[in-house]
């Protein structure tokens, strides 16, 4: 019977817990210094062991995730609560909340055509100025 391990490479267990869909992009999270234990940006071998804190940078937000077990090896959803606990400080969750709340949807320019919803509250913020067309606006001499 296999010893259970003392230390986990860092992006195999990002992975594991599914934080990430692959390791490929654990790996990337890492490298781009989105991943941190105590304020100090890690790289993907660093080896992690329980107890630790990770900090996971997702903007807006960083989640905090504190390791209670290490596994290599990706588990089922049902299973992660074993592995880790979730520790994100309540400001953070409200820069989240703040950020759903404020309904702004950042659409990148390029990234296709408008949606039928787009087109229909252009319209509807167009016919909100419409009251302007049974005004005369020319000045009289």
């Amino acid at each position: 019977m296999k010893e259970p391990k003392n230390e986990v490479r860092i992006d195999k267990w990002l992975w594991a817990v599914r934080l990430f869909k692959t390791r490929s992009i654990a790996i990337e999270a890492c490298k781009k210094g989105r991943i941190t234990i105590k304020g100090v940006i890690v790289k993907p071998s660093r080896t992690i062991k329980v107890g630790d804190v990770i900090e996971v940078r997702r903007a807006p937000v960083t989640y905090s995730f504190e390791v209670l077990a290490l596994s290599e090896n990706r588990m089922g959803a049902k299973l992660v609560p074993e592995f880790m606990r979730d520790v994100t400080p309540p400001s953070q969750l409200e820069i989240l909340e703040m950020s759903k709340m404020s309904g702004f949807v950042d659409r990148a320019r390029g990234t296709g055509r408008p949606t039928k919803k787009d087109r229909r509250e252009l319209e509807q913020f167009t016919d909100d100025y419409s009251f302007f067309d049974d005004w005369d606006l020319e000045e009289e001499d």
